[in-house]
């Protein structure tokens, strides 16, 4: 049985300082419009109407709102409380049906196969090398087999500080989640103004297990 992990107690410590301290609007990171990748997936008919779906590293929860008024149910998670509490009160403020929970991304407080879909902006490419395993095998553990999970990550051509340290490549992608999931779509997404140069994928579930090597 694999063993299971958590997110390192200062990386829990840095995010809730971050957003005890900052105003979320004032975060780099943070829009008021929802990724354009998480639209596209939203809209271009990868998920089923109704459908639930999983926000991981939601923040102050633009793109679960999106979710929700597109017509999904969509749950979002983050590791900061602060993040949540701002989530929470724009979903009240917006009248829209959206769930927010603080949840450690690698600890999912969610039984096997709860959703139908997820989406990840941001949160896999900021995990320390070693816990990235363990966050492709929970993902899979929430998500139903042939479920698709929408992942973005800031792209190794982008060289200006903000971001992580680290810029993972496709290949390395792939190598930590091919064992549970099968890549659909890879796609490179430049920046424009507002945004930096990152890369989207569509992910599906397996249903069953991974071929072995020939």
């Amino acid at each position: 049985m694999p063993t299971r992990a958590r997110m390192p107690k200062e990386s829990r410590e840095r995010w809730q300082k971050t957003y005890d301290e900052t105003p979320y609007r004032e975060l780099p990171w943070f829009s008021p419009t929802p990724y354009s990748w998480v639209r596209r997936i939203g809209t271009g008919g990868w998920w089923k109407p109704g459908e639930r779906i999983l926000d991981i590293g939601c923040g102050a929860g633009t793109n679960t709102l999106f979710l929700a008024r597109s017509g999904f149910r969509a749950t979002g998670v983050d590791l900061a409380p602060g993040a949540i509490r701002a989530a929470t009160q724009r979903a009240k403020r917006a009248g829209l049906p959206a769930e927010f929970r603080v949840a450690d991304a690698l600890e999912l407080p969610f039984p096997k196969g709860r959703f139908g879909g997820l989406t990840d902006v941001g949160c896999f490419h900021t995990l320390p090398f070693p816990l990235r395993p363990h966050y492709a095998r929970e993902l899979a553990r929430v998500l139903k087999p042939r479920g698709r999970y929408a992942l973005a990550w800031v792209a190794r051509e982008f060289t200006g500080e903000m971001g992580p340290a680290h810029r993972p490549s496709v290949e390395e992608v792939a190598s930590v989640f091919e064992s549970q999931f099968q890549m659909l779509r890879v796609e490179f997404l430049p920046g424009r103004r507002d945004s930096i140069p990152a890369y989207g994928a569509v992910l599906e579930r397996r249903s069953s297990r991974q071929p072995a090597r020939r």
